[in-house]
């Protein structure tokens, strides 16, 4: 049910000159947008949508709408971290040279440095659990990696 009320959304579009829409939105729309465009903005959630009787029908069942509103407005953001998941794994057993000076890569904290270089993870994946060691810090190694490949 969800699923097919966000294509409902998502193909149901409301024109610039629809008078009501500009009405209930608060201000007049410049162009068409699809339900699902306008839901994505900051004030509007579902049931101010449902007052635009050309958009009917909507759905009754708080729940339900609850799980539409939070999917379509949350939908960029998931996307991005299921993205950085999928980096995250396609990167966890690359390797790390044995011979790797970890205190020549100044783009990196002093801290990161140090426990790199005490603790000499084997794979990117080993780094990002050591404690201290950020995202960013993971980002610098994987982008040094690829110049030290090259420079090989």
């Amino acid at each position: 049910m969800v699923a097919k009320e966000k294509q409902r959304l998502k193909n149901t579009w409301v024109q610039a000159d629809d008078e009501q829409a500009s009405t209930v939105l608060g201000a007049k729309l410049n162009h068409e947008y699809s339900l699902e465009a306008l839901l994505k903005r900051p004030k509007v959630d579902y049931q101010l949508l449902s007052q635009i009787e050309t958009a009917q029908p909507f759905l009754q069942d708080r729940v339900l709408i609850e799980q539409v509103e939070n999917q379509v407005k949350y939908e960029g953001y998931i996307k991005r971290q299921l993205d950085e998941i999928e980096k995250y794994r396609r990167n966890e057993n690359t390797i790390l040279p044995d011979s790797m000076d970890y205190d020549s890569i100044q783009a990196l904290s002093a801290e990161v440095r140090q426990k790199l270089s005490l603790h000499r993870p084997e794979t990117i994946g080993q780094a990002s659990r050591i404690q201290g060691v950020t995202p960013a810090s993971i980002s610098i190694l994987l982008v040094y990696l690829k110049t030290y490949k090259v420079a090989s």
